[in-house]
């Protein structure tokens, strides 16, 4: 008899286990029904897919709430990407009816409850992008299950306007811009106003994003529009002083893209603007294009968030004190420039040839408001280890390291250190990501030395080692779940040290004066927690260039 009460208790826990799940949830529009995925045997993820948070936007406005349905909405769909232009930039694809969002809720033998929320912004240059279904093929790389479940955390990814529709600006308030920041903005108080309803703590929430999603993070706590609805924020390879992530004279595009849909550039400009069909706004865009040393790419990423007086009132470096009660974490990969320098320097990446006078052309367009004399310190200073005849290895490693200096790191140090600065409850910490690349090896694109490249991130942080195990070792897998305990612990706590997952390395907080910082390896030990990050290049770009004389002419 005792075999079969065994059976019988288990088939009884095993029917217990399959209730765990929220039903039909109730929110502010109405009510919603996900789907129930099982995940093993005391474990389930419910997942919503879809539900609008704002009501379709009008053509360059701000966005309003959602008028609601009637009925039970079946959230089991992927709404449409926001409109954007194709990858090849000779089409669009997508949606005007986009503002939706995505929710992951994990399940033990219970249904869960004040559950810590993790609110997560893609990145895209803020030109494209998209968290609604597979990136290609059956490839869906922003899935919030593996965090959801490893982490006991609630993931919810947003769809905002991105290119002409979410950024496009006149530079005054008849064109503010912004439109992309205002949406994410209204997806956060959604979730604050929504989440308790679907087992999440409305008191806890985190933000974190990649790329443009990690500066909109950055902007989303400096802007005083957030007060009190989220707690804490993780900006991975993006904040708001990326040179990239910012448009300072944004009136000059707007009027370019005027020109190609027919509208004036005078006072008649907004108006005729708004008229215009979103499609044609779209394909308006300027486009993406591939880069050289002297035009490098990065900056035909010119749709981005402005100081519009309202939303980001002022200056961003001037703003953290909106941040001082938000805790901190933001970091780099330690090759988030490659991407970029390997289009913009073509041998880099083709293993051809590098010339010094390629890395001479990349720092003069950096340095450009300096003149000579701008160039001449910035050259010194990246070659001073050089010698007389460096090898190829090393100047295409410079390169690249100057391509991530004043695209991510630089800016991110800047951030790490003004939001330590002038932090009141709110903990800061630093990282740098510098696992190899995945494309080194035999038969592989890329050189041996090539280590952690932009985005290279994304696949850790969403489990991709957990879902698609044979593109990935153990020391991936190893990699993954460091990260998701990190980030997740951070989201519980304030602390990515302290919460319900092992990690395999104390990392200590950031502070002004001892700027300890955690590089993050699948090797990772306490020899991995470093002090003073690339200090010498960020003193470089932060002090000693703009220091120097602005030429009248150059």
């Amino acid at each position: 008899m005792e075999p079969l009460r065994i059976l019988l208790a288990v088939g009884l826990l095993l029917g217990s286990t399959s209730a765990a799940t929220l039903g039909v949830v109730q929110t502010e529009g109405g009510s919603v029904k996900g789907t129930n995925v099982r995940l093993g045997l005391l474990r389930s993820v419910d997942v919503f897919r879809g539900i609008p948070y704002a009501a379709k936007p009008g053509t360059l406005e701000k966005p309003t709430l959602h008028p609601g349905w009637t009925g039970t909405l079946k959230a089991t769909k992927f709404a449409k990407r926001c409109l954007q232009k194709s990858m090849l930039q000779t089409s669009t694809f997508g949606g005007e009816d986009c503002l939706h969002l995505n929710i992951w809720v994990p399940h033990g033998l219970y249904v869960s409850y004040n559950l810590p929320v993790m609110v997560w912004f893609y990145g895209g240059g803020f030109m494209v992008g998209g968290s609604m279904g597979p990136n290609y093929l059956n490839n869906y790389l922003y899935s919030g299950q593996e965090i959801a479940d490893r982490g006991d955390v609630i993931v919810v990814s947003v769809g905002y306007r991105v290119g002409t529709l979410g950024f496009l600006s006149s530079g005054d308030s008849q064109l503010p811009g912004n439109y992309g920041l205002w949406d994410q903005h209204a997806a956060i108080a959604w979730v604050h106003r929504n989440i308790r309803s679907f087992g999440g703590d409305p008191d806890n929430i985190t933000l974190f994003g990649e790329s443009a999603g990690g500066a909109s993070v950055s902007y989303q706590t400096l802007s005083p529009y957030n007060k009190g609805l989220f707690k804490r924020a993780i900006s991975q390879s993006g904040v708001a002083m990326c040179p990239w992530a910012i448009s300072r004279n944004p009136r000059k595009i707007t009027e370019e893209v005027a020109v190609k849909v027919g509208c004036p550039t005078d006072d008649k400009m907004v108006a005729c603007l708004k008229s215009v069909s979103a499609k044609k706004l779209v394909m308006a865009s300027p486009l993406i294009t591939q880069g050289s040393p002297d035009k490098p790419a990065v900056n035909t990423l010119v749709m981005s968030p402005v100081v519009d007086g309202d939303f980001i009132p002022e200056d961003p470096v001037r703003l953290f004190h909106n941040a001082a009660d938000i805790d901190y974490l933001a970091g780099v990969n330690n090759m988030d420039g490659h991407l970029f320098t390997s289009k913009d320097i073509p041998s880099i990446g083709k293993k051809e040839d590098i010339s010094v006078d390629d890395v001479r052309m990349l720092l003069r367009t950096y340095t450009k408001g300096k003149g000579q004399a701008g160039l001449d310190a910035a050259f010194a200073e990246y070659t001073s280890q050089w010698g007389p005849n460096p090898s190829q290895d090393q100047m295409k490693i410079t390169a690249v390291d100057i391509g991530t200096d004043y695209m991510f790191l630089v800016p991110t140090q800047m951030a790490i250190n003004l939001h330590a600065a002038v932090a009141k409850s709110g903990r800061t910490y630093s990282y740098l990501l510098s696992e190899p690349s995945l494309l080194i090896g035999p038969g592989r694109p890329f050189h041996s030395w090539v280590g952690a490249d932009h985005a290279d991130d994304l696949q850790y942080v969403f489990g991709k080692p957990f879902t698609t195990p044979k593109a990935y070792g153990d020391a991936q897998k190893d990699l993954s779940g460091f990260l998701i305990s990190f980030w997740t612990n951070f989201a519980r706590t304030g602390d990515p040290n302290v919460g319900k997952s092992k990690v395999p390395v104390t990392w200590p907080r950031f502070t002004s004066t001892d700027q300890k910082y955690l590089e993050i390896n699948s090797k990772m030990d306490r020899t991995y927690v470093g002090q003073k990050m690339r200090t010498r290049f960020v003193h470089f770009w932060t002090d000693t260039l703009p220091s120097l004389p602005s030429p009248a002419k150059y």
